[in-house]
Formats: structure tokens, C-alpha cells, sequence
């Protein structure tokens, strides 16, 4: 998947027809749907495939995958909202001259209807359909946990993309969330949600390792959500992903914090640049988005070591290299 080209005045037009209709971008979910949209099952799915093509000969996959649990069933209305921002910066700045995005919606396993729906990577306005697919389920389980565990497993293994199997390039993974994974990947639930037959449960860590491979992979954790100042939780994704977990303390700027995200990690700009790209569109996310990649940037920048063996005096010609 992959093909075409997103139209702002296509997105813009689709919206004013909501609006003049009192239609829901979400029609799916808020029309009283109670199972997972069959386009976003995973079920049986053998692969979600980002492929070159004439019209995106260098593309790049990235995914968005996000709770749709209790305090954090807004995140995919703001996404479907701050979709223009998201595609402008990308396309436009030249952070990316070929995304193809795909979204997805995790819950829990051990109790919701819809523990993982997976749309298309698509690089035209199919995007926004999928969203619109996405069952807005609420649920939970109450344990401050959800089943990100098996959107990694997905990802890991039921997803193929040029960018990586072609040109040797990691594409991105971004997760929203304020909770943990599960530990494991669970057998049964991935024979229940996903169709595969494991011959065990898998630790988080292996499949992650997996994912790695083919991705970068980020969690953002929005403030305000009801698990967001938990310690537990920065440990918890800390542990895992390091500086990749990234803290956002106003959930409208999640699609500048991503596309700024792409475009530090590609090269294509450094902080200070991303954020007068925001300026130059008219965006209020500059301080957010600069609080929440404040550490990533720094961690780019050139570090000074010495070359000089060890045991060896350094008062001669300075042997210090910058990387």
C-alpha cells in the first residue's frame, strides 16, 4: 500500500461536509459500532505492506498507534484534526519525501472487544479513512496496563516496508499511551487477536528487539492522561526505549511532535529550525513540542572524546576528535 497523494483541499472538503451535515469523522464508532471495523482487523492479516512506488519511489513507513482506553479516547480525534499539520511538515519541509502512515488503536486483551485494530500504510487521504474506522471502544482493564505487547508483536512481524527491506532504513513507530505493556506476549491472545499459533509466550524484550530492527520506535506519554505522572510508567518505558519516550504536555501538539520527531531523526533539521518551521504555519505547539524533544535533540548533539590511548600523556598535539 502506499499509492497516491494526500490533498489538503480533498481533507478540507470532506470536513465541510461534516460540518454542514452534523456527520462524525468517526461515523464508525459513534454510529454505535461494537466490534473492530473488519478493514482494521488484524485477524488473519498476513502482512500491512509499505511499498515503493512511481509516485513514492523513497518511501518511508511510519506508524501511529494509540490507547483508545478511558482518559486517552481523544488522542485519535486530535489526530484525525491535526492531520494537514502533520502531512504539511512532513511533505512539505522535506522531513520525509515519501511517508506512508499507518494508524492503529490498542486496548487490553484480557477484556476488550477491540484489543487491536491495524489500518494501511497509506500516503493519500485513505489515511483519514482509517481513522475514521477506528472504534473508540473506552474499556480498559483497570490495571494500568494494555496490550501494547501485541501492536509490537503486529508490527514485528506482520508488517513489510521498503524503506527497511530495500534501502536498509529503520522506519518509525510512534506509541501514545499512559500505561504499561503486559510482559509478555501471550500465546492464546495472539492466536485470539491476531490468528498466529506460538509454541510459547514471548518476553516484551525479544519481540521489541525484533521491532528495532525495522523501526524506531518512540511512546509518548501526553500529561493530563490518568496514569501520565506515574513513576512507574517512565520506569517502565524508560527501561525499554531509553530517551525514546517522550513526554508531551499538550496533547493538540502530538502531530507536530511527531512530524519534528521524523525530521530530527532523518537530518533533515535540528530543534531550533523545527520549531520556526511551527511558526512559519501559524502552530501554538512550538513550546510543547520543544519541552518534549528537548533531550532528543540534545542527545544529537557532537560530542567531544579523546583519542588518546590509555596510560599515554595528552599534553602533546590534542587528540580530540569531534564525532
Amino acid at each position: 500500500m502506499g499509492s497516491g497523494n494526500w490533498s489538503t483541499d480533498v481533507y478540507a472538503a470532506r470536513a465541510s461536509y461534516r460540518a454542514s451535515t452534523g456527520a462524525s469523522a468517526f461515523a464508525y464508532s459513534d454510529g454505535g459500532a461494537t466490534t473492530v471495523h473488519p478493514d482494521l482487523d488484524p485477524k488473519g492479516v498476513k502482512v500491512r505492506e509499505s511499498r515503493d512506488s512511481d509516485d513514492h519511489p523513497e518511501s518511508l513507513a511510519i506508524g501511529v498507534l494509540f490507547d483508545v482506553t478511558g482518559s486517552m479516547g481523544g488522542v485519535p480525534r486530535t489526530l484525525q484534526t491535526k492531520l494537514p499539520d502533520l502531512l504539511g511538515l512532513l511533505l512539505r519541509k522535506g522531513y520525509a519525501a515519501d511517508p506512508h502512515i499507518l494508524f492503529g488503536a490498542v486496548g487490553d486483551a484480557t477484556c476488550d472487544r477491540a484489543p487491536l485494530q491495524i489500518g494501511q500504510f497509506e500516503a493519500d487521504n485513505r489515511m483519514d479513512d482509517d481513522l475514521g474506522k477506528i472504534l473508540l471502544e473506552g474499556g480498559g482493564g483497570g490495571q494500568m496496563r494494555e496490550s501494547y505487547e501485541l501492536a509490537m508483536y503486529f508490527m514485528a512481524r506482520h508488517t513489510s516496508i521498503d524503506c527497511f527491506d530495500r534501502r536498509g532504513k529503520r522506519g518509525y513507530l510512534f506509541m501514545i499511551g499512559d500505561e504499561l505493556a503486559y510482559p509478555k506476549i501471550k500465546r492464546r491472545e495472539v492466536a485470539k487477536v491476531i490468528g498466529d499459533d506460538l509454541e510459547r509466550d514471548l518476553p516484551i524484550e525479544d519481540v521489541l528487539r525484533e521491532l528495532q530492527r525495522m523501526y524506531e520506535v518512540y511512546f509518548i506519554i501526553p500529561e493530563g492522561a490518568y496514569h501520565s505522572g506515574s513513576r512507574q510508567l517512565k520506569d517502565f518505558w524508560q527501561g525499554l526505549l531509553g530517551q525514546h519516550v517522550l513526554y508531551l504536555d499538550d496533547l493538540d501538539a502530538v502531530c507536530e511532535t511527531i512530524a519534528l520527531t521524523v525530521g530530527l531523526a532523518e537530518d533533515a533539521i535540528d530543534l531550533d529550525e523545527g520549531l520556526d518551521h511551527l511558526a512559519e504555519a501559524g502552530s501554538d505547539a512550538g513550546a510543547s513540542v520543544s519541552r518534549a524533544l528537548a533531550r532528543l535533540d540534545a542527545s544529537r548533539a557532537p560530542v567531544a572524546v579523546s583519542a588518546t590511548p590509555p596510560g599515554l600523556d595528552a599534553a602533546g598535539p590534542s587528540a580530540t576528535t569531534r564525532l
